[in-house]
């Protein structure tokens, strides 16, 4: 998203090394992973948490890559993956935020900026989603129902 509002380049990500079979070091199979992975879910954890927690004390260095399944699709398989998708969840969050703050500091243009952006990055996803399938058609943002659903958790 660097170049939408910096007109830079943005930074280049790493990327994950080339294998076709999980590493023999691991020493947790597929089905214990996927337990594991329910458990930190049942313990409120999201599915970004889930991955490091299990990166650094379970050693395992990429579920899908030994289960064939990412995090999300072993929760949504056990009827536990979140209402949500995690970023959109997230950005509502921070929009939801800014919000309240704007009722007190309503001259605050720093955050007013902040919330457009926010606000956009939100819309620019629904409509992504609404066109995979993740969220229903009928589904639109609005900053009350929004309120709603972050007081109320995943």
């Amino acid at each position: 998203m660097a170049g939408i509002y910096a007109h830079k380049k943005g930074k280049s990500g790493s990327t994950h090394p080339v294998r076709t079979t999980p590493p023999s070091w691991v020493r947790y199979s597929d089905e214990e992973i996927k337990k594991i992975v329910v458990k930190l879910n049942k313990e409120g954890m999201a599915p970004s948490v889930i991955g490091t927690r299990l990166r650094d004390q379970y050693g395992v260095p990429d579920v899908k890559q030994i289960t064939g399944k990412s995090i999300t699709l072993i929760l949504k398989e056990n009827e536990a993956a979140p209402a949500y998708p995690e970023d959109l969840f997230s950005l509502m969050r921070r929009a939801v935020k800014i919000r309240k703050h704007m009722v007190n500091a309503p001259k605050d243009n720093h955050s007013l900026k902040g919330l457009r952006n926010a606000e956009m990055k939100i819309l620019r996803l629904v409509k992504y989603y609404k066109r995979t399938g993740v969220l229903e058609p009928t589904w639109t943002y609005d900053p009350d129902t929004a309120a709603i659903i972050v007081s109320g958790g995943r």
